[in-house]
């Protein structure tokens, strides 16, 4: 199964689940829901006490907007990467944030999740 075969409006709508999902668990500082849908070489990746520290001390990504738009999508191997035009409730402007999709043991998992 490779993720890239799926439609845009399939993606998205996937894609726009899991991003509601971090942008909640990111707002509420709770890692661990955070981190539920990460494939398991990102989630071993991740230094918690780094993340720990970015939930306590970053006004934005505790302060993220749910009125997120997708931008579209780009394939690449396996994987897909949604971009999206992000808010925050407390800081003027918008952000660019990065959701990078597939499969994992016949499930889709996040590869990579970031904002710039």
């Amino acid at each position: 199964m490779n993720i890239i075969e799926k439609s845009d409006d399939e993606i998205i709508e996937m894609a726009n689940e899991f991003w509601a999902d971090l942008v909640k668990w990111s707002n509420a500082g709770q890692y661990g829901e955070f981190v539920k849908h990460f494939s398991q070489s990102l989630a071993f990746g991740l230094n918690q006490m780094e993340v720990g520290k970015q939930f306590a001390k970053s006004e934005l990504t505790r302060n993220l907007a749910e009125d997120y738009v997708a931008l579209g999508t780009i394939r690449r191997g396996e994987h897909v990467t949604v971009l999206y035009r992000q808010k925050s409730t407390k800081k003027e402007g918008e952000w660019l944030g990065r959701l990078v999709l597939g499969y994992e043991e016949g499930d889709v998992k996040i590869f990579g999740a970031s904002i710039f």
